[in-house]
């Protein structure tokens, strides 16, 4: 990378001050930005004083670009020295930008640079007839073609070192050169005979119709039961653990005789505790479970996670639950309720959508494995629910919901298994409704 300092003094001019015609052009880029934001416009400023400096930017119209801004001189010098666009020192006719960043390194750019070298100097350095200068510079973008170099305003691409010499000989005698690739490349097109996308099977379907005719062939009844096996073998080596259902209880007859008690090994109650209980207003009357008479029934797991009741195996050591109450247990087949229900779903959506075109769209699918679910043009008093309360709807499915007329708990508390199914086809998964029990969360929010 170049040294990028200014000019010696002594090749510094002692002002600099816009053309009429340039002030003009100067003001219009200024009015562009707001008040306050003249700053904006520093790129533009520093490019037309170096274009009227003959190529070149002094210290001089750095100041004079800065006092015109409003900005201090160092915000501006910071400008300038950052940016190789910028030449800090005078150029020759043609000033010759090499790219030395990766692409062009890895091409070839280093031989152009010993060859500039042994030709022009040092980078930096005017040539002795006045024609050249040049300067290695970051990535100006013409990866594809590289090696690569700028000269003026120009690009010249897939350059060698003789390719570059021809140029630097035609542009000291004022031939005509040409711009871009100088092997005949055109645009970024790859090398050599260009096959890409010539083929005429890509066009006319048969590379389509003959894949389908593959894909559907390797669907028989053999394979799927094959598929079938795999599954089975898979869920054998690694099965879904054992989840409790954390909402329920074991219920089993209360021994509330004394002679049942002491059948069961259960110390007799006291008739104060008795009398307690009934003025707390305690009732037995659900699951065995000691709580108000006059709370709402909460059927589901997810119903009680939403309303904050604990689960029951929580609860014991939350609230005073009756002696006679079994902790869950887990279920024999390893998976809850809603995993049951959630591949079920998946199945028969599975089956739904076997038969439908791969390019149908997504309200083909839909319509395909349910029914639209009642819509809303836009929430109730512009003010739609906080879906995001239920499990397994975060912002991205909430977005998906609204676009789809969903903005309430109780629109969701509603929806049946054909609902449920359309809806599906628009989320991650189809069973995530079911797994994570959107609807009986709703139901509880919408109380």
């Amino acid at each position: 990378m170049a040294n990028r300092r200014l000019a010696p003094a002594a090749e510094q001019p002692e002002s600099f001050a816009f053309t009429p015609e340039n002030a003009e052009w100067a003001q219009g880029q200024i009015a562009k930005y707001p008040e306050g934001r003249q700053a904006s416009a520093v790129i533009p400023l520093l490019w037309k004083a170096q274009e009227q400096n003959g190529g070149w930017l002094p210290r001089a119209a750095i100041e004079a670009v800065a006092d015109q801004l409003g900005m201090p001189h160092i915000r501006v010098l910071e400008v300038a020295t950052f940016y190789t666009m910028f030449a800090l020192e005078p150029v020759g006719r043609y000033w010759i930008q090499v790219c030395g960043t990766v692409p062009c390194d890895s091409c070839g750019a280093r031989e152009l640079k010993a060859m500039l070298q042994e030709r022009l100097g040092p980078p930096g350095h005017v040539s002795p007839d006045g024609n050249f200068s040049w300067l290695e510079v970051e990535c100006l973008g013409a990866c594809c073609n590289a090696p690569m170099a700028q000269i003026n305003h120009d690009y010249y691409e897939d350059l060698t070192p003789e390719s570059l010499g021809r140029l630097m000989d035609d542009l000291a005698a004022g031939r005509p050169v040409k711009t871009g690739s100088q092997t005949g490349r055109h645009s970024s097109e790859p090398e050599g005979a260009v096959a890409t996308l010539q083929d005429p099977s890509l066009f006319d379907g048969s590379r389509i119709g003959a894949w389908r005719k593959r894909f559907e062939e390797t669907r028989t009844e053999e394979g799927a039961q094959d598929e079938a096996a795999a599954s089975e073998r898979q869920a054998a080596v690694n099965p879904k653990p054992a989840r409790p259902d954390a909402g329920r209880t074991v219920e089993r007859p209360v021994a509330d005789a004394p002679a049942q008690r002491a059948a069961a090994g259960e110390a007799p109650v006291k008739p104060e505790d008795q009398a307690a209980a009934a003025e707390r207003g305690h009732s037995t009357a659900k699951h065995g479970e000691a709580r108000p008479t006059d709370a709402p029934v909460l059927d589901t797991p997810a119903e009680r996670a939403v309303a904050g009741e604990p689960a029951a195996a929580e609860a014991g050591a939350q609230s005073a639950l009756r002696r006679d109450e079994v902790p869950p247990q887990p279920e024999a087949s390893g998976a809850s309720e809603g995993e049951v229900a959630a591949e079920a779903e998946e199945s028969r959506i599975a089956e739904k959508l076997a038969g439908l075109p791969r390019d149908a769209t997504p309200e083909q699918r839909a319509d395909a494995v349910g029914t639209r679910p009642a819509a809303l043009p836009a929430a109730r008093a512009g003010a739609p629910d906080a879906l995001t309360r239920i499990k397994g709807i975060g912002p991205g499915n909430e977005r998906r919901l609204h676009d789809l007329g969903i903005y309430h708990f109780d629109q969701i508390a509603a929806w049946t298994r054909d609902e449920i199914a359309w809806v599906g086809t628009y989320l991650a998964f189809p069973g995530r409704i079911d797994r994570e029990d959107w609807v009986g969360q709703a139901r509880a929010l919408s109380r």
